[in-house]
């Protein structure tokens, strides 16, 4: 458990540097092309997860995520990030319901199509973010709930975790973990109202905007481990030491991006 330990936290150290400068240095373009191997790498685990292990065959996935990429691109986004929110919606039920509702979902081609909702939005919202106005210091928050949200999770759910969230889908997340996830989420909008001088009668937007972009992450989290456990897998891959695969570590910026993006135009925030 301790080495698990290290293995997380030296690749994040690792990792979450070199993203954040691609982040403030990045051209729009070699930011669209870092994202967007970022969710074809992805979408070579997601293979995995609709249980095709066989080469070549694997590649076919990842050659149909490249092909959409280039349709999105050309498309309004937001109809599609509208699209997004209600497929979360969606998976909201098939979360809950795990394992009754799984033989809804095991057909590949429904599987596949879970995938293009997942991944496709993700890349189109964070890359919308980044490249509107303000959007690197959105982005980065966004970043930095996510993480936040993570970390707190992880931290208070392993310490004081004992009542289950969803055992069949993920038996080590905790009711403790969520509280930890939304009290990190608080902290940090708290620090950011003070660093910023907002009065405190302009706080409850961005913070309800903010609770609901972590409880939407963790769906993403959770929706991922239904995938994986009904593919028999624990991990998405072992791209990254202590971590797993991409997937295990974009899958809650996978549901939490479009939302993201989805509130901050809707209160006119870009």
């Amino acid at each position: 458990m301790l080495n698990n330990y290290k293995q997380r936290l030296l690749t994040a150290l690792i990792l979450i540097p070199i993203f954040v400068f691609f982040v403030l240095k990045a051209s729009p373009q070699a930011f669209y092309i870092l994202t967007g191997l970022i969710v074809v790498w992805g979408a070579w685990e997601w293979s995995f997860l609709m249980e095709i292990k066989q080469f070549p065959q694997n590649c076919i996935y990842p050659v149909f995520i490249i092909f959409m990429l280039f349709v999105a691109y050309l498309l309004p986004i937001m109809p599609i990030l509208y699209s997004t929110f209600v497929f979360w919606i969606v998976a909201i039920g098939l979360v809950k319901c795990y394992p009754r509702g799984v033989i809804g979902w095991r057909n590949n081609l429904v599987r596949g199509c879970m995938g293009l909702f997942v991944l496709i939005p993700c890349w189109l919202a964070v890359n919308f973010i980044r490249h509107a106005d303000n959007g690197i210091i959105l982005l980065l928050f966004l970043f930095l709930l996510i993480w936040g949200a993570d970390s707190g999770a992880y931290f208070i759910g392993k310490k004081w975790g004992k009542h289950k969230l969803l055992p069949a889908v993920s038996p080590g997340k905790t009711w403790e973990g969520v509280l930890g996830a939304l009290l990190t989420t608080v902290a940090v909008n708290l620090l950011g109202f003070f660093d910023l001088v907002i009065p405190i009668s302009r706080w409850s937007i961005p913070l309800l905007f903010s609770l609901i972009t972590v409880l939407f992450s963790i769906l993403g989290d959770l929706f991922e481990s239904m995938l994986k456990r009904g593919a028999g897998l624990k991990d998405s891959g072992h791209l990254l030491p202590g971590h797993g695969g991409i997937l295990d570590r974009i899958d809650s910026l996978t549901a939490a991006a479009p939302i993201f993006a989805l509130g901050i135009v809707i209160c006119h925030w870009i």
